[in-house]
């Protein structure tokens, strides 16, 4: 049998094209079939900022600047032009996708292919499009995924929407109307759910955000949790936690959704609850590649149950977050490349949920490190936003800093909610991976002020901690200075 590519990836997703490029410049033949790209995630954050600028222009009061009109003197209210506002954002993303733009891959050599296809097992192991056999050493699933819908009654037949597909909505909506529809319900505990209702509220919407959870999402920190949600209702959304939505119906130009006890009566619905897999129409069984409850079965090394397939992204699972699937592609692609010997560790990867302000997290929470060793040996250094300096001067003073670390200094883990937190987690992030130690992170003397002040503060108590669980070192200090203070110089 010929082999036409070293690697045929089937994308979908900006982590296909990453791939893509990435083995393209290790000198590989790639071929990359794409029927359609998911840029919902670029397209929200573009949308993000806008909100978050409208947000900010209000609070300008704060720091003493009115904004006022010139012949009137009167306050100007600050209201967001959508129709501008959305092409802003579709400047933005055509921007940040130039570099994987597909004309840029196949300049860069990569045989792009726009269009779908599925496996095929005769003769040989091969992804067929229309007539054309795709012969490839190895494949890469970075299909991407979609989102996964609940079963509600009436759900169907009164009309949802998506995270996928919810900002090309509104950029449909902007040409009839100038205005954004006003009343919004997010159905899902995901960080899709609360990044869209928080962007939504800032626009100006009342949103209305069903969790089944008790918190936000359930593998938080609960205390993260808590405040995360303070800060959505403090934002205006409407948070309800514990609440299953049972019927979803439409009377006369209105939707209506009963969620627990509750009648919520609104103009659009957005489902977030989670992701699925794109993978129905590749034909995976016939190449014995599994998966189950939505996710595709893989190894550590990233391959699937046909050892020359492997994939990443959120086909496998998880949460649709940007640099994870990254990483899984770099990890995928140099095992099917070269030899599976490289395995993932997400232990030092971070994720964060884009809100204002961000929460990032990396490593292990409390209550897992807890479980994973005993309270003995886990110890939690905490300090909040308001302690350091560039928090006051910027009000931005919402947010803490937790972190998990051994007795011996070990870092396991850190969970940041506040300003600047997703570069932050970075420097956290770092340490972990080089097995630096909370004593050395400590000793890191950051510029001032900064917001890198919330990473040296609170680890600096981990002396402080210790001291304090050892008398016998309190003792002999006292001991000492007495000493000092007593000797005749």
């Amino acid at each position: 049998m010929t082999i036409d590519y070293d690697v045929v990836i089937i994308g979908g997703s900006l982590a296909g094209r990453y791939a893509a490029l990435t083995a393209t410049q290790l000198r590989a033949k790639v071929a990359l079939v794409e029927p359609q790209l998911n840029n919902s995630v670029i397209f929200h954050q573009a949308i993000s900022e806008v909100a978050n600028l409208a947000q900010k222009s209000r609070d300008l009061a704060g720091f003493g600047i009115n904004t006022i009109h010139a012949d009137t003197a009167e306050k100007c209210q600050i209201s967001v032009a959508w129709t501008e506002a959305l092409r802003s954002a579709q400047g933005v993303v055509a921007n940040i996708q130039e570099q994987t733009s597909l004309a840029n891959l196949a300049a860069q050599g990569v045989d792009v292919i726009v269009e779908s296809g599925q496996f095929e097992t005769t003769p040989h192991l091969a992804f067929a499009i229309n007539q054309r056999l795709l012969r490839g050493r190895t494949y890469l699933l970075a299909t991407g995924s979609l989102s996964a819908t609940p079963q509600i009654e009436g759900l169907q037949a009164t009309g949802y929407l998506t995270p996928t597909n919810l900002w090309q909505y509104l950029h449909k909506q902007a040409f009839q109307s100038p205005e954004l529809p006003k009343n919004w319900v997010i159905i899902g505990s995901s960080p899709q759910s609360i990044e869209i209702s928080q962007t939504l509220a800032k626009l100006g919407c009342n949103v209305t955000l069903v969790v089944k959870s008790p918190h936000l999402l359930p593998h938080l920190d609960p205390e993260i949790a808590q405040l995360l949600q303070a800060q959505l209702e403090a934002d205006g959304v409407r948070v309800l936690t514990q609440k299953v939505v049972t019927q979803v119906m439409r009377i006369e130009d209105k939707k209506w959704i009963q969620a627990g006890e509750k009648a919520i009566e609104t103009d659009e619905i957005v489902v977030a609850i989670g992701q699925q897999p794109n993978i129905a129409s590749l034909n995976l069984p016939q190449v014995g590649v599994k998966w189950h409850q939505h996710r595709l079965l893989v190894n550590d090394q990233l391959q699937t149950t046909n050892r020359r397939i492997y994939a990443c992204g959120d086909v496998i699972g998880g949460y649709d977050l940007p640099n994870i699937a990254n990483y899984e592609a770099r990890i995928a692609l140099n095992n099917a490349l070269f030899f599976p010997r490289l395995k993932v560790d997400y232990r030092p990867i971070p994720w964060a949920i884009l809100s204002s302000p961000t929460l990032a997290q990396v490593g292990l929470t409390e209550n897992q490190a807890n479980r994973q060793f005993n309270k003995q040996e886990a110890l939690i250094l905490q300090n909040y936003y308001k302690s350091i300096a560039a928090s006051q001067l910027r009000n931005e003073i919402s947010g803490v800093c937790k972190l998990v670390v051994r007795r011996n200094g070990e870092i396991l883990g850190a969970t940041i909610f506040g300003a600047e937190a997703g570069d932050l987690i970075n420097i956290i992030a770092l340490a972990i991976s080089r097995n630096i130690s909370i004593q050395d992170l400590a000793n890191l003397s950051t510029i001032y002020p900064s917001f890198s002040e919330i990473i040296d503060q609170t680890a600096n108590q981990f002396s402080q901690q210790k001291l304090n669980n050892n008398s016998a070192r309190q003792e002999w200090l006292d001991d000492f200075f007495q000493l000092r203070r007593n000797w005749n110089l």
